[in-house]
């Protein structure tokens, strides 16, 4: 969820504290408000870079991002924990900007990238999101689910009934707005992201929408060929010919009975690799068989 602090400062994770500090004071002086005047973008990122550079400077709070990472270091400190006994208005003094903080924590006086006055400022300030992997099968991606979701917010379990979309696959997220952590400073509460994390199955792979299986066949049905009935994650069998010939290790391709996408009604494409079955042993009528179509050529 959070970009990486030493990312967003342009410096080394090896980086001084000096060095940390001059690339701050650069990127302030480049996205500060008093310099791109209303620019949205420009205060997205002055937001970012002095969150960044509250962490960083701060011995211990950087040791804690060091240890746990970026979304470890954000599940332990909310926005509130990042910012406290943090003096903006010394800083951009330092740099130049002047300011007033009126006692506040988190204040950039005149020059607010959140605009209008302190109270306005605050308010703007949104909480902190959460993320929650939540396990599902490949059939819960096939066919849609509803999932009651446990998890840890404010020192307290929650429960959430959430509707798991149809092509929800490893790695994708919904967002439940408002459902993550208060703001500090009275303003929006974050989000709660639910991300899928996709379980093991015993017959099924799943390579983002396309999905594999293992089917072993005989030696003579690899030759003459033959017919099977291949399994659907929808508890449906389809009928798929195997043509005389075919090789160990072939892909044979069903399109459109993958998985689905979460938009649209696209669909990935499931795909048959044939395991063809070799005798450990032979009986003896086989090996006379087997010699007979040696002699014959084969």
């Amino acid at each position: 969820m959070s970009e990486d602090y030493y990312n967003i400062l342009g410096v080394a994770k090896s980086a001084s504290a000096e060095e940390i500090k001059k690339a701050y004071r650069k990127l302030a002086m480049k996205y500060h408000p008093d310099h791109t005047k209303g620019d949205k973008a420009a205060e997205e990122k002055f937001k970012k870079i002095s969150e960044a550079y509250a962490v960083l400077s701060d011995k211990e709070k950087r040791k804690e991002y060091d240890t746990f990472g970026s979304e470890g270091f954000r599940q332990r400190f909310s926005q509130e924990d990042i910012f406290r006994g943090f003096d903006f208005n010394d800083i951009f003094k330092e740099f130049g900007f002047g300011g007033r903080g009126g006692g506040m924590r988190f204040s950039f006086g005149s020059h607010s990238p959140f605009g209008g006055g302190a109270g306005q400022q605050q308010a703007q300030i949104k909480g902190s999101d959460l993320l929650y992997e939540l396990p599902l099968t490949l059939q819960d991606v096939a066919t849609g689910t509803s999932k009651l979701v446990n998890f840890q917010h404010q020192g307290r379990t929650e429960k959430i009934t959430v509707k798991i979309p149809k092509g929800m696959i490893q790695g994708k997220k919904l967002r439940l707005a408002g459902k993550g952590n208060p703001s500090p400073y009275g303003g929006p509460p974050g989000d709660l992201y639910i991300q899928a994390k996709i379980a093991d199955d015993p017959v099924f792979t799943a390579e983002d929408h396309d999905i594999y299986l293992n089917w072993e066949i005989k030696l003579s049905e690899a030759l003459l060929g033959t017919s099977i009935a291949v399994p659907t994650l929808e508890n449906r069998k389809l009928s798929l010919k195997i043509p005389p010939g075919t090789k160990h290790g072939t892909k044979m391709r069903m399109p459109g009975h993958g998985l689905p996408a979460m938009k649209g009604k696209t669909k990935g494409d499931l795909y048959v690799k044939i395991q063809v079955k070799m005798p450990k042993k032979l009986t003896g009528e086989q090996k006379t068989l087997v010699k007979k179509l040696a002699d014959s050529g084969l």
